[in-house]
């Protein structure tokens, strides 16, 4: 059985992910279903998806998932490892005994509890005594509230998670306020729009950009700009030795590279490359959507025969997060970077197609199945196939940010 799945993160202080929330449909039958979200969400998960394995989704983090009633009265998330999950319990359900003795005795086979949009009611007092997380949306509940609520949560050894966290001034508000765990799209987005200074290596990030932008890699420029830098050098064969793509001949140089692998999948790593150290000191989860972005985009432009030299659905997803990473705006950094009019066009909320397919995967991560639709419709693209796209993203994003890490370390 294939799964279909979109993915929240969910941020520490720190600003690394702690967690991931996962949202599933039933992407054969009905991809969109004329039910309650958080009802479908729970009832898919657990009659067709417990053999996907969560840990393809989200590597080593927790997952929260939506629970209904219904199947928490079954003790469906048993079947589940308690290791990694927390058990979300939706604000919808009816709140009466017996539910309050199926979620107790969850918990007291070791799976954390959550409860989602708490709304301070009494109506949840029941569950407070086994609940180990609970997640606060600050656009339902006054936030002087919450500033109340938090430390008396925090005294019972309870997890805050505030979500709807759009800004970096509400991040640091609510991390003030000692909230534990944030989620919303704030990461996505510069703290303060100013210029981060370039310095040499910086420099040469751009340089590389540049060239795996041109039509023709001029091989001797690249070349010259990964010698000023060994480290790179081996970073470089490091991504093109990988097993994900490189199972039988080992890479020796950069021009071994070019004849075997092909002009455009060596541009593909040179802008990976330059990505992942001009993201350095950023939080590595920018990274990771960027990487997602980009082989979703790169594989909804192949199926639209859009096969350019070098490939600009790849290049519209890898570099869709830039100005948060450079903490610029996107129209500043498009002026630095020759890449071509249509990736530049789509990076600035340009309509044309690679803007659309950003937008589609913007959607996957925001779990807008209506939006999915739309795209699908439009370009006339089975939703079946985008949710295989978006889940081999997720698998290929994961490998390739893990190779970048020894750098970034």
């Amino acid at each position: 059985m294939f799964a279909y799945v979109a993915r929240q993160p969910i941020f520490n202080a720190e600003r690394e992910v702690y967690a991931y929330e996962l949202l599933f449909r039933n992407g054969d039958n009905n991809c969109f279903p004329d039910i309650p979200p958080d009802e479908a969400t729970s009832k898919i998960l657990t009659s067709t998806h417990l053999s996907l394995g969560i840990e393809e989704i989200t590597g080593d983090k927790p997952a929260f998932i939506n629970f209904h009633r219904d199947t928490l009265m079954y003790r469906f998330p048993t079947s589940l490892d308690a290791s990694n999950v927390v058990i979300e319990i939706v604000e919808t359900v009816d709140i009466d005994d017996e539910l309050v003795g199926a979620c107790k005795h969850i918990r007291g086979l070791g799976y954390p509890i959550a409860l989602d949009d708490y709304d301070l009611t009494g109506r949840w007092e029941p569950f407070l005594p086994f609940t180990s997380v609970i997640k606060l949306d600050i656009t339902e509940v006054d936030h002087a509230k919450i500033a109340d609520i938090i430390p008396v949560l925090k005294k019972n050894k309870v997890k805050v998670v505030v979500e709807k966290i759009e800004t970096y001034d509400e991040f640091a508000k609510f991390k003030a306020m000692g909230a534990d765990y944030f989620q919303g799209y704030f990461l996505a987005k510069p703290e303060i729009v100013r210029h981060r200074k370039l310095g040499p290596s910086g420099l040469t990030m751009l340089e590389l950009i540049a060239a795996s932008a041109t039509p023709k890699l001029d091989f001797d420029k690249v070349n010259a700009v990964i010698e000023r830098d060994p480290a790179l050098s081996y970073l470089l064969l490091r991504f093109i030795n990988n097993p994900l793509y490189n199972k039988r001949h080992q890479i020796t140089s950069l021009k071994h590279a070019l004849t075997y692998m092909g002009e455009v999948e060596v541009k593909k790593f040179i802008a990976l490359l330059a990505l992942a150290n001009l993201s350095d000191g950023q939080p590595n989860e920018l990274l990771q959507m960027a990487l997602v972005r980009a082989k979703f985009c790169e594989l909804v432009s192949v199926l639209l025969k859009e096969l350019e030299n070098p490939p600009t659905g790849f290049l519209t997803g890898l570099l869709s997060l830039m100005d948060a990473m450079m903490q610029q705006s996107m129209d500043e950094l498009m002026q630095k970077v020759p890449i071509s009019e249509p990736v530049k066009q789509a990076l600035r909320g340009e309509p044309n197609l690679l803007r659309d397919c950003l937008e589609a995967v913007q959607h996957f991560e925001s779990a807008n199945w209506k939006g999915i639709k739309r795209f699908a419709v439009k370009y006339q693209i089975k939703q079946t196939q985008l949710h295989s796209f978006y889940n081999e993203a997720i698998k290929w994003g994961r490998q390739m940010n893990s190779s970048t890490a020894a750098r970034r370390s």
